[in-house]
């Protein structure tokens, strides 16, 4: 089990790691009805998809730097794309493509089973506290 199934708010969530590259990382949130929006749709609410990403971009930022940074995020832009599957893990992908001295640019997608019909893209910046 990882740090990110075992801590706060990504384990309330059952969020569980992916995998990860020199600058990504994907995390999944498991289907769970606890998570739904509204009972008759099925469909997962947004605010668990935008903990994913927000947890997937971060990470995306400490593996580019090869080290934790306390970090806080400044902007997490969410364009829902479609309704996640009801009954369907999500996958977050987040990717940090830049980082400065001071601030990480990430982007991302959220989808539930294919990423090329993704359920939400992400784009973001986080301001390093430390």
């Amino acid at each position: 089990m990882s740090y990110v199934e075992k801590v706060g708010h990504g384990g309330a969530l059952g969020i569980a790691y992916r995998g990860h590259g020199e600058d990504w990382a994907e995390l999944a949130l498991p289907y769970d009805r606890k998570l739904v929006g509204v009972a008759e749709s099925g469909v997962i609410a947004s605010g668990p998809i935008i903990s994913l990403m927000d947890m997937a971009t971060s990470l995306a930022i400490w593996i580019r730097l090869g080290r934790f940074r306390h970090q806080a995020t400044l902007d997490l832009r969410v364009d829902y794309l479609r309704p996640a599957t009801p009954g369907r893990e999500i996958i977050g992908r987040g990717e940090c493509y830049r980082t400065t001295r001071s601030v990480g640019f990430v982007r991302g997608l959220a989808h539930d089973g294919d990423p090329a019909d993704a359920v939400a893209h992400v784009t973001g910046t986080f301001m390093f506290t430390e």
